[in-house]
């Protein structure tokens, strides 16, 4: 039987992403409003509560209000705003976050579609401290580059429209400098931290693609790690998963800088640890485009799972594994 979807907010950017990866397919179809119909509450309310499983591409306060719509207890929902990624009773939708993860997303109704930085983040942060290898309460710093697109159709206009300042102005700026960026709650409290990190995100002057990086001090770390034990442990983590992947100490250090748009037009992350030659010093990044694995990607893997449809449906694995 084909799966019901229906995408409150399709018309904006992660909903246009996720409507791409879903209406070529045949074990799903999707719920459609006209354009006069999409801010009518009534007519959303008829497609949310027709839907096997909705999909909310909305502000907080909107998404907020559309589950407060659903009266049909069948319907599941992925919510793909900021409101619900702390809600204990959301399940957060990063997968390869841990064992029970996937299983727990493939049995919710009601599932939080991660932040692109927090993905980056926790897949770097939360094993580390799982294992005891990253203090709970270490001081963790988290450092970002997105494409323009992260910002939502207002900046992907400030950088496109040749009519305004931004457009092919300034290659690169720093944003969020009031250090209280809405990703910071989900990025502690499912990255296992006991204090808020210090997050300085970025603007690159490109449409999408994500650099995300946690430096380290391994000297004031328990038991002073090596680069080659973190590595490992991810490598472990993550082996099997379809769509995150750790590189090898070789891959690593033939680099000699890492490309934000990598992995453009595809769901999968690549991990990544360098070190210092006194071994003192390592640098965790991960590779992502915002709108895949840090967005839409994530979206429809998390839809995948919630109907029980192939895991890979949709979404592009190259150079994951």
């Amino acid at each position: 039987m084909t799966a019901r979807v229906f995408i409150d907010g399709e018309a904006g950017t992660t909903g246009l992403q996720i409507r791409a990866r879903l209406e070529a397919r045949d074990d799903v179809s999707l719920i459609r409003l006209a354009e006069a119909e999409r801010k009518d509450t009534a007519a959303r309310a008829r497609a949310l509560n027709d839907a096997d499983l909705a999909i909310l591409c909305l502000p907080d306060a909107a998404a907020r209000q559309a589950v407060g719509l659903i009266e049909n207890p069948e319907v599941r929902v992925i919510d793909a705003s900021t409101a619900h990624r702390t809600d204990p009773d959301w399940t957060y939708g990063f997968p390869e976050m841990d064992k029970a993860q996937q299983a727990a997303v493939a049995a919710s109704k009601r599932v939080s579609n991660p932040g692109c930085y927090p993905t980056g983040a926790i897949a770097l942060i939360r094993p580390l401290v799982s294992a005891g290898l990253l203090p709970a309460d270490f001081p963790v710093t988290v450092n970002a580059v997105s494409g323009y697109s992260g910002g939502g159709k207002g900046l992907i206009r400030r950088y496109e429209d040749a009519q305004t300042p931004d457009h092919l102005d300034k290659a690169y700026r720093a944003y969020a400098l009031g250090l209280a960026h809405k990703h910071l709650p989900e990025m502690q409290q499912h990255g296992l931290l006991d204090h808020t990190p210090l997050f300085v995100p970025a603007v690159g002057n490109y449409y999408k693609g994500m650099l995300v990086q946690v430096p380290l001090q391994l000297w004031a770390l328990p038991g002073r790690p090596a680069a080659d034990d973190l590595r490992d442990l991810l490598a472990r983590h993550y082996a099997g998963q379809d769509f995150v992947s750790v590189a090898p100490a070789a891959e690593s250090a033939e680099l000699d800088d890492l490309d934000p748009e990598g992995l453009n037009g595809t769901n999968a992350m690549r991990l990544y640890v360098f070190g210092n030659a006194a071994g003192d010093q390592a640098v965790l990044a991960a590779v992502l485009d915002n709108l895949g694995k840090g967005a839409s990607g994530a979206a429809v893997q998390n839809l995948n799972l919630m109907l029980g449809l192939d895991p890979q449906a949709g979404l592009d694995t190259r150079l994951a594994a």
